[in-house]
């Protein structure tokens, strides 16, 4: 952790909502007059999207699958979270998706990723948001260099839809090439993924309110009001409990480190949590 270059990071699977934690966080940094580093997961992995098709072929399924800690740079996603610490920099890249007309338009083909290269200079923070931000393992400890780390991870079920939903609608995928891939990556999303949330120091949980026992069956997602969001603090000592009942219409405790909202409130949720939390990092940081 550094008090002089801050690090948040946002972890989660894929489909659990990372994207639109995000965005939430972007809002919250430009309204804070904030420059931050933003840095993809994916940027990460070790193959783009033709290497991973020819596995995909072979059969190879645990060296393509992007939840593995195999499959990707954690090296390199350590010493960027390390060098940032200390320094402020560090090398990164980024991954090319179809939708990203700055790169492509740049000459970079979707499904690839840019060179490697430094941070933009003299950023206020860095943030992460992809699958590894809290990982601890025998060879790695990512989560030490984080100062904020937040979870995004709905119930199991519901995860499954909303990826199988954005996967066949959003990037053509067939359903049943979804639930392989489902299936082929739960032993890392086991060993891999699901701990990193014992390290958070915030979980959101959405949680449907209609039922989702068979995944693979629902044809939509759960809407926001058909929705809650279960949020547990690491310190639950220092959150204003009563302020954020007050402000979060419908919201209760269920356990003393435990909020509950409606689904519908997620964002204004995010907002009132998290920007109290980014300022106390900013206050901490010693300026030149």
């Amino acid at each position: 952790m550094s008090k002089r270059h801050p690090i948040i990071a946002v972890t989660g699977s894929s489909g659990a909502g990372t994207t639109t934690t995000g965005r939430i966080f972007r809002r919250l940094f430009a309204s804070e007059g904030l420059h931050a580093a933003m840095v993809g997961g994916d940027s990460f992995h070790r193959y783009n999207r033709a290497q991973m098709a020819r596995l995909a072929a072979k059969g190879q399924f645990g060296e393509r699958n992007h939840f593995a800690l195999a499959a990707n740079h954690i090296d390199r996603l350590e010493a960027l979270f390390h060098d940032y610490g200390h320094t402020g920099n560090g090398q990164f890249r980024q991954y090319v998706h179809d939708e990203d007309r700055r790169l492509v338009e740049a000459g970079h083909k979707p499904g690839t990723f840019t060179p490697w290269g430094p941070l933009a200079p003299d950023t206020d923070l860095l943030f992460y948001e992809g699958l590894h931000g809290g990982v601890i393992s025998e060879s790695y400890n990512i989560a030490q260099y984080v100062d904020l780390l937040v979870g995004v991870v709905p119930i199991v079920n519901l995860e499954w839809i909303q990826k199988i939903h954005r996967d066949t609608h959003k990037r053509g995928y067939s359903q049943d090439a979804v639930v392989e891939t489902i299936i082929n990556r739960m032993d890392d999303y086991v060993h891999d993924i699901v701990p990193q949330f014992a390290h958070t120091h915030v979980n959101f949980q959405r949680i449907p309110l209609v039922d989702t026992s068979n995944p693979f069956v629902v044809r939509d997602v759960p809407t926001e009001d058909e929705s809650m969001v279960v949020i547990r603090f690491r310190e639950s000592s220092e959150v204003d409990f009563p302020y954020l009942l007050q402000m979060i219409a419908g919201s209760h405790l269920s356990r003393y480190d435990t909020l509950v909202i409606p689904g519908t409130k997620l964002s204004l949720a995010m907002d009132l949590i998290m920007r109290p939390m980014v300022l106390e990092l900013m206050a901490h940081k010693p300026f030149a």
